[in-house]
């Protein structure tokens, strides 16, 4: 068996002396692990960074085997990632959440190329923050999470939309929540692609995204928690606040 694709590094570690085992998310072929011969030697290392792209090579005697890659690199991500420290945790939380989040050997082609796209402006601090959360409100509804914030879920209105309901994902108006609005969740302007884009306001949508995942993507991966870098990244963007 073997095939060859794309892919973006998402964790590596020492195996053996030498080698490496890496798991990539890969266009084709999804979230996959594999072994790189001298993957941990001088000439190989500095390229498997968390956030490489990376062109590879995979084969195996049989298809469920762990099989070993050839990995050539395309493009590091390194240098962007050191312009700040909100590119570095942003890196290591998408890093993080692909990898705890993913069927494995499970294909999701447009959700490869938006993650593609979104490392594309790590080094653009200025658009980073609003990137990752429609990144993440992608990555919900992707796995079968996602939010319809499309009209109220209790008056049917599509105006004045100000909470999200934890049962359903669906958004509530000020005026249909009435009683119930301090057991919702909030819906900032900024979920509905409206307003200036603040970081205040992509901290609370966060908070809001993370809630689900917790709480419903969580519990179908064996109650696992949410990966801290995630919460890492948070704390960075808090900061700017």
């Amino acid at each position: 068996m073997d095939w060859r694709d794309h892919g973006i590094l998402l964790t590596v570690r020492r195996h053996g002396e030498s080698s490496a085992l890496i798991e990539v998310f890969t266009e084709h072929h999804g979230r996959h692990a594999g072994l790189v011969r001298g993957g941990a030697s001088r000439k190989m290392a500095p390229h498997l960074q968390p956030g490489a792209q990376l062109d590879l090579g995979w084969s195996a005697r049989l298809e469920d085997h762990l099989g070993t890659y050839k990995a050539e690199p395309l493009r590091s991500r390194a240098a962007l990632a050191m312009s700040g420290r909100l590119a570095l945790a942003g890196l290591n939380a998408v890093c993080a959440l692909l990898a705890f989040a993913l069927p494995d050997r499970e294909p999701h082609p447009d959700l490869y190329r938006r993650s593609e796209a979104l490392l594309e402006l790590l080094d653009n601090a200025d658009l980073w923050p609003l990137g990752y959360l429609r990144w993440e409100l992608g990555l919900l509804e992707e796995l079968g999470y996602g939010l319809d914030l499309t009209a109220c879920a209790v008056t049917g209105a599509t105006e004045g939309l100000a909470y999200v309901s934890p049962k359903t994902g669906r958004a509530v108006s000020a005026a249909g929540a009435g009683d119930w609005a301090d057991r919702l969740l909030p819906l900032p302007p900024v979920m509905l692609e409206q307003g200036a884009a603040a970081d205040s306001e992509i901290v609370t949508a966060l908070g809001t995204t993370g809630y689900f995942l917790e709480t419903k993507l969580a519990p179908a991966l064996g109650n696992r928690p949410l990966p801290q870098a995630r919460g890492r990244f948070l704390d960075a963007l808090a900061r700017r606040v």
